[in-house]
């Protein structure tokens, strides 16, 4: 005959009910630990593991052992999966830093033609080479464990990110020139708006800089129009035909907000003009960002440039030149906004 299972006693606190039964309600909780609140909550009304396992479809050695884990551990204690020894991982942490610094290097360096690592190379590398160097763990190394141990350090050789040195010692005092100039600008068009005439054109101020290779390229077939239904883009054949490259040298008046295109004329022009005729103001190397006319260039680049197919260079040049005339019909005038004027 069995023995008689005696009812453990459970007191729970009532901000411990409160939690069991927030859990117990809950959509998003793990379903093992809505199971057992649900089984401490039953328990805590009816002191019967039977009556307890038939209420909730359960055995009742089921409820047994948690409530008796409750009662030697907590009841919120109870609700987690207790920690199961598992297999001792089979890559040491030795092995795991040498692969790590390994990533940290770049693939040519070790004789390969690879600029850098692919995982599969770092993978089948370490399979090969990793006994030589005392990690024989790494035997039957996977890419995939590969990708593992480098997320845990937050490595990723096989990307590139770029940045920028400062290569110029007179960075700071270049970049303050420009400043003065967009500041000598700003008080232009502030001295124009208090007077409500127009700036005068006796000095002209001019962001100017050169785009160079832009791409004369041809299609091999007519573009396809979109076609409601059918397909959603204009549609376009792979092969193309090079007729060239052109630079473009523009200038933008940062009064007006006017674009102009330099020709060699212009150019040449300029190169026989009086020496103190014009004043040049140079960015510092790496500081093109500072050079207004690169908004106007990558404006260019996003609207007119983009996708676009020509059947020669003197196309290029005529489509270039109509849009100066487009975006002159509406000219933007920039305003640079830097620190110095919270200083002033």
């Amino acid at each position: 005959m069995a023995a008689w299972r005696r009812a453990i006693e459970l007191s729970l606190a009532d901000s411990d009910t409160a939690k069991l039964r927030s859990i117990a309600q809950s959509r998003t909780e793990p379903a093992s630990r809505v199971e057992r609140a649900r089984i401490l909550l039953a328990y805590r009304e009816d002191r019967s593991f039977f009556a307890v396992g038939q209420a909730l479809g359960l055995h009742h050695q089921t409820v047994q052992r948690c409530v008796e884990r409750a009662v030697a551990e907590g009841p919120m204690a109870a609700l987690d999966d207790r920690p199961r020894p598992g297999r001792e991982p089979t890559i040491t942490i030795e092995a795991k830093a040498w692969l790590v610094d390994l990533a940290c290097r770049k693939a040519k360096d070790l004789g390969y033609p690879h600029e850098l690592w692919t995982t599969r190379l770092l993978a089948w590398h370490a399979r090969v080479h990793g006994a030589a160097e005392g990690h024989a763990c790494l035997a039957t190394l996977a890419q995939g464990t590969v990708c593992k141990i480098l997320d845990q350090d937050d490595v990723t050789p096989h990307k590139v990110r770029y940045y920028l040195e400062r290569r110029d010692p007179d960075f700071a005092e270049k970049m303050a020139q420009v400043l003065c100039v967009y500041r000598q600008v700003k008080i232009l068009k502030k001295a124009a708006a208090v007077s409500k005439k127009k700036p005068s054109d006796a000095v002209a101020i001019v962001s100017y800089d050169e785009k160079p290779g832009i791409q004369a390229i041809a299609t091999t077939a007519p573009d396809l129009p979109p076609e409601p239904g059918v397909h959603a883009t204009f549609a376009r054949e792979h092969e193309y035909k090079r007729h060239g490259t052109v630079s473009l040298l523009a200038g933008i008046d940062l009064v007006t907000g006017k674009v102009h295109a330099f020709s060699k004329e212009t150019r040449a022009w300029l190169a026989d003009q009086p020496a103190r005729r014009f004043e040049f103001t140079f960015t510092p190397k790496h500081g093109s960002w500072l050079n207004i006319i690169e908004g106007f260039f990558s404006k260019l680049a996003r609207s007119v440039l983009r996708h676009i197919r020509v059947a020669s260079k003197q196309e290029l040049k005529d489509r270039l030149m109509a849009a100066m005339d487009h975006f002159n019909q509406h000219p933007v005038v920039h305003t640079w906004t830097y620190k110095l004027d919270k200083a002033a």
